[in-house]
């Protein structure tokens, strides 16, 4: 799981400890993540730290080869980490710098991290990877704002389908998941609890083997992209 230390992330960690998982939650800041993976399971028998920072191949490959050690294979990678909600922003005047900076997070860590673990995921009986999106990634909806965020939600919606596709071979089932307006730090605090926006990609973590691939959901109802 990555972008697992607070919000969403954090709360679908807690979700999938709850049903029996054992859950890696990766995080940039070392220290950080194993403090909230001991909040989370005092005993460590559910709940395990890995640092990861999404943006830095090395660390990517590191955190696979920790993964494989310990585990030995990843049945479900959930890419949360996202960054720069920037509604302060318009597609006319962005900052390209700090668009550059959420697809580098965005998109490319999504892409990368997943690359890094798809042999683990090819081990496991029932793979599936869940990709965190947004209703701002829908071109069919998308309105103008927030340039950086939605652009970069619409490509990992693209790259949810190119992977769907290119792994229905090897059983992985990719989907990419909006949890909706939630309660967060990038919610601005707003809209409904992080709970009700954590269950539908723990939805999507652990659909049987005859459930869909290469869609988009919000509370395992599929949007339109």
């Amino acid at each position: 799981m990555t972008g697992a230390t607070r919000g969403i992330g954090r709360e679908v960690v807690a979700q999938l400890a709850a049903r029996g998982h054992i859950v890696v939650l990766g995080a940039r800041d070392e220290r950080r993540g194993s403090e909230v993976a001991r909040h989370l399971d005092p005993d460590a028998t559910t709940v395990h730290s890995c640092r990861l920072d999404v943006t830095d191949p090395a660390s990517a490959r590191r955190a696979a080869s920790w993964i494989q050690d310990t585990f030995g294979r990843a049945d479900v990678l959930v890419n949360n980490a996202g960054i720069d909600y920037d509604t302060d922003q318009d597609a006319v005047g962005a900052d390209l710098f700090r668009v550059r900076a959420a697809l580098e997070t965005n998109l490319f860590g999504a892409w990368q991290v997943t690359q890094a673990l798809l042999p683990l995921l090819r081990g496991s009986p029932h793979p599936r990877i869940v990709n965190v999106s947004s209703e701002v990634g829908s071109i069919s909806g998308m309105v103008g704002g927030t340039p950086g965020y939605s652009v970069s939600k619409a490509a990992l919606n693209a790259l949810t389908r190119l992977f769907a596709d290119e792994l229905a071979g090897d059983r992985v089932l990719v989907n990419a998941v909006s949890p909706g307006l939630t309660a967060t730090d990038m919610g601005r605090g707003g809209g409904r609890s992080i709970a009700e926006g954590a269950a539908g990609i723990v939805w999507a973590a652990v659909l049987p083997d005859d459930g869909p691939s290469g869609g988009f959901y919000h509370d395992g109802r599929p949007l339109a992209w």
